[in-house]
């Protein structure tokens, strides 16, 4: 009876290698990746990457980093050889690479050519790998770093081809991640060539501002003027970086950039700081710019969770979100008013006339679109009258209309509508030139000088029109104030409590059986916001007593928007281990956001000038006014030089 065969066996090493090259090896940009992590952590200070075919043909990465020695060669395409780890202690990592599999599993899966010289040595050295076989180390003529070339990846393994994108995919895959090293590497010149396309070029960045002129290289040439700096340090762990402003975002997460240790990464807990400290000042289809590296001890935060070294785990995860949710909130406090400069370019996009170039003011007249434009402030039909001294006779004046009896704003900011029965003046002189020619009142001389400008009209009864000294800034009326609203009730809650107002006659609202379990399970919550909600039967709730800034709103109304914000913000439950910055604090936080609408100034509502300009100082002085609840802009402001470029003066 012949002995039973072994069931188990020993992979061939070359087989072990190739399945090894799956892990770290998924396509062209994770070799990339690999390679140009080693030149880094090889002190290299130029880096330059060429690639033909996406990747497939030809990768060729070349630094001016330490090299290696010939001794050094032969090892370094051993599997789990490195230079990285020389304690052998996996909780103190202070490299990119650290795992040894890079080179052997490249090697296995193409043909790895690797041509190095360190400082000191007089000649260099040479090695090639082929689908997984090692060639023997030869001297070679090299200058100092290393030269590393990549041919036929995949060769070894055809099915892995089959699963490639296209060419210009591929590249954009190497592109990108080149991008996420270069922010994470700003003193580091990094260059990428293909066989198609433009290349990219970045060169290295020095001193306080290094970083930021790194960041608008690869996020985009605005995003230097639409970015907040951010520092903030706290039991081990800093944060700096810059954020974008929150109406300056994308349809995409691709340009959030997040670096640990100088390492980049997309961790899972990192993206969702981010996005909740965005959450109530962005739509939620959108997505925020940035770039924000964190730092801390190597002890505090293990890198070896991933093959790809993309995610990362913190000793103390709690600590570091709230770290970063803090320095992006705190950063956005400071951006104020602020709204993107981009909104002006499409405001102006928008209202460039299509067809020939715009004449100079010395030539042809300004395009039709504008020459028949006329104030929507003035009624059409509004008859002729004669004009008053001080107007020029050549300008078309039409007087305004009797304003009719404002409506109260609801919960306006101190000194909003003190003025409410001050006789309206009409508009004032928009038609008067700037700077020293401007005819303002002392008042309003002095309130063009404020970020937001003095009110000077009011447009479809919506928008309001403010000058400054240099330009002009409309105003979505509706959106500001809402954004007002919510974040006068989010700081009376960290108070203590939002002020409440009881109904005369409490409000029954109707609604599904379902609808009315939620509300009144909610019912803790929404009177910790002055909203005081009981069951009244089956299907309807008893509201008693309503936050003071919504008096005056439609009660059946904001019961439906809160239940929509509840749906919306899932089941979590506020409880003992519940805390204001959590999930309750943010499920809050949603339902004030609705409530706020409800007490905002609404478009179609006529503004004195007082009201208007009041509206102006406080959006100046409430964080985060640059945008409202929704995530969209709540002032575009246009600067004199545009609207004369739009006119053909310059």
């Amino acid at each position: 009876m012949s002995a039973p065969q072994p069931v188990i066996r020993r992979l061939d090493p070359i087989l072990v290698d190739r399945i090894a090259a799956g892990e770290v090896v998924e396509r062209p940009a994770s070799a990339v990746k690999e390679l140009v992590e080693n030149a880094i952590d090889a002190g290299a200070r130029t880096i330059d990457v060429v690639v033909e075919s996406g990747g497939r043909r030809l990768i060729r990465v070349v630094d001016d980093g330490r090299g290696m020695s010939p001794e050094d060669l032969a090892l370094c395409v051993e599997r789990h050889a490195t230079s990285k780890l020389p304690g052998g202690d996996l909780a103190a990592i202070d490299t990119l690479g650290f795992r040894g599999e890079a080179l052997p599993s490249i090697g296995a899966v193409s043909r790895l050519a690797i041509t190095t010289r360190p400082e000191a040595a007089e000649a260099g050295a040479s090695l090639t790998v082929e689908a997984g076989l090692k060639g023997a180390v030869r001297p070679a003529p090299a200058q100092r770093g290393t030269r590393i070339e990549v041919t036929e990846l995949f060769a070894a393994t055809p099915a892995r081809l089959k699963f490639l994108k296209s060419d210009r995919a591929e590249n954009s895959a190497i592109a990108e991640t080149l991008r996420r090293l270069a922010v994470a590497q700003p003193g580091i010149r990094f260059t990428l060539r293909a066989d198609a396309g433009q290349p990219l070029l970045l060169p290295a960045e020095t001193g306080p501002e290094g970083e930021l002129r790194r960041l608008t290289a690869v996020l985009g040439p605005d995003f230097a003027a639409n970015a907040l700096p951010v520092s903030l340090a706290r039991e081990g762990f800093s944060v700096t970086g810059h954020v974008g402003l929150p109406t300056y975002h994308r349809g995409a997460a691709g340009y959030i950039h997040l670096v640990v240790n100088g390492r980049p990464v997309r961790d899972r807990l990192l993206l969702g700081a981010v996005r909740g400290a965005y959450a109530d000042t962005l739509a939620s289809d959108r997505h925020p710019v940035l770039g924000l590296a964190i730092a801390c001890d190597p002890d505090l935060v293990d890198v070896n969770v991933h093959p790809a070294k993309t995610e990362v785990r913190f000793r103390e995860p709690g600590l570091v979100r709230a770290l970063v949710v803090s320095a992006i909130h705190d950063a956005l406090r400071r951006g104020g008013a602020r709204s993107a400069t981009t909104g002006a370019s499409r405001t102006l996009d928008a209202l460039r006339p299509a067809g020939p170039a715009l004449a100079t003011h010395t030539g042809a007249a300004a395009p039709s679109l504008f020459r028949s434009a006329r104030p929507s402030f003035f009624p059409a039909g509004t008859p002729s009258v004669a004009a008053p001294s001080g107007y020029r006779r050549t300008e078309s004046w039409r007087p305004a209309p009797e304003p009719a009896e404002a409506a109260p704003v609801f919960g306006e900011p101190e000194g909003f509508g003190e003025a409410a029965q001050a006789p309206f003046e009409g508009p004032a002189d928009l038609a008067a030139p700037p700077q020293a020619d401007v005819r303002l009142a002392p008042e309003a001389a002095e309130a063009v000088d404020h970020p937001l400008g003095a009110a000077r009209a009011q447009i479809h009864e919506t928008y309001i029109l403010a000058q400054t000294r240099d330009g002009l800034v409309i105003v979505d009326q509706h959106a500001a104030h809402e954004r007002l609203v919510y974040e006068r009730m989010k700081a009376e809650r960290a108070r203590g409590g939002i002020a409440r107002q009881g109904l005369l006659i409490p409000d029954v609202v109707e609604m599904s059986p379902d609808a009315a379990e939620r509300l009144v399970a909610a019912a803790p919550d929404l009177d910790r916001l002055g909203l005081s909600i009981e069951a009244f039967g089956t299907g309807a709730v008893l509201v008693r007593e309503v936050p003071a800034a919504l008096i005056g709103a439609s009660i059946r109304d904001l019961v439906t928007d809160i239940l929509d914000a509840l749906e919306a913000s899932g089941d979590e439950e506020g409880g003992a281990a519940a805390t204001e910055g959590g999930p309750l604090g943010r499920r809050l936080d949603a339902v004030l956001s609705r409530m706020s609408c409800h007490g905002s100034v609404r478009a179609g509502r006529r503004l004195r000038p007082e009201e208007m300009n009041a509206l102006l100082r406080e959006m100046e002085a409430t964080p985060n006014s640059g945008q409202c609840n929704h995530g969209r802009p709540t002032s575009i402001e246009l600067k004199l030089s545009d609207i004369e470029r739009l006119f053909g003066r310059r």
